[in-house]
């Protein structure tokens, strides 16, 4: 007989409505009152049982910079600007104080399962970006 293993990071629920609303709200609170000026705009986007947080800032560019080959610095800037920092993906379980957490590792241009700040592997959507929030 086959034994059933719980795992954190596959599955989920669908994130209903207004639990999709409630938990931008809550991320974009706790981002602006905790981490303000470290980010030019936070993007929350759900997908399935998934939220996805991402974070655009300003660039940082010495006057000196020349922009890419095909591109003007005006057009370098803005493309910069619109351009995310993927912080983390959190799995929505039907609670919603107890969500999955996933950072996104550049190294390997993927969300790697992990455990939030508190060390627990599920967490509520303010523990999730303020773990990520060390990387802005």
């Amino acid at each position: 007989m086959p034994t059933w293993v719980y795992n954190p990071h596959t599955g989920g629920k669908t994130i209903p409505p207004g639990i999709k609303t409630r938990t931008e709200r809550r991320i974009l609170d706790y981002a602006a009152k905790h981490h303000a000026g470290k980010f030019a705009r936070i993007d929350v986007r759900f997908r399935g049982a998934l939220c996805y947080i991402d974070v655009y800032s300003e660039p940082d560019m010495p006057r000196a910079s020349a922009p890419p080959p095909g591109e003007t610095r005006e057009q370098w800037i803005e493309r910069l600007r619109n351009t995310p920092t993927h912080l983390c993906r959190i799995r929505y379980f039907g609670n919603e104080d107890r969500w999955s957490f996933a950072w996104y590792t550049y190294a390997h241009e993927k969300y790697e399962p992990s455990f939030l700040i508190t060390g627990e592997d599920q967490g509520t959507p303010e523990e999730a970006f303020e773990t990520s929030a060390h990387f802005l």
